[in-house]
């Protein structure tokens, strides 16, 4: 698999998998290898047993749930779990212009972005540090700090009407 961390997520078919088992009122947890060309895909699989296997129930609330990224790392090599919020890339690497063998133009996309917000505390950090990294995420993504703002920049235009619900 490939890494969700930070604003992968909202690109990611495991996150959205995750989200589809939640929908259907399941636990939700999306499990990710930050494969850096080691393969410890056995890791991965232990963590993810390690906390299915969990005893205690962990109640996430609605529309929420895990998201946890494991360091391609030996089991042995793990410094621990973090609990963690998300970072946030750095801009992507431009669109790479090739020519395919049939003399047609192409593009690649180019590279993910390193990690921009990545210090301590982020799902980014946490793997710099050979960490289990584990986000609860809310699939909520409505910014409701930013309404009473918005409303009153509608409200600002001409002949346009903001109708509370």
């Amino acid at each position: 698999t490939h890494a969700n961390l930070g604003d992968d997520i909202i690109y990611s078919g495991t996150v959205a998998a995750a989200t589809e088992g939640r929908h259907l009122g399941l636990p939700a947890i999306a499990v990710s290898l930050v494969n850096e060309g080691r393969f410890h895909y056995e890791t991965a699989a232990q963590v993810a047993r390690c906390l299915l296997e969990n005893p205690h129930t962990l109640t996430l609330g609605p529309r929420s749930i895990l998201n946890v990224n494991v360091p391609d790392v030996p089991w042995e090599e793990l410094a621990g779990f973090c609990i963690t919020r998300l970072g946030h890339r750095e801009r992507a690497e431009g669109v790479v212009p090739v020519t395919c063998p049939r003399g047609k133009e192409r593009y690649w996309i180019g590279a993910a972005g390193r990690g921009g917000d990545a210090g301590p505390g982020t799902d980014f950090y946490a793997i710099s540090q050979k960490c289990v990294s584990i986000t609860p995420v809310h699939t909520d993504m409505t910014r409701h700090a930013a309404l009473p703002e918005l409303k009153s920049w509608l409200e600002g235009l001409d002949g346009v009407e903001v109708v509370d619900q």
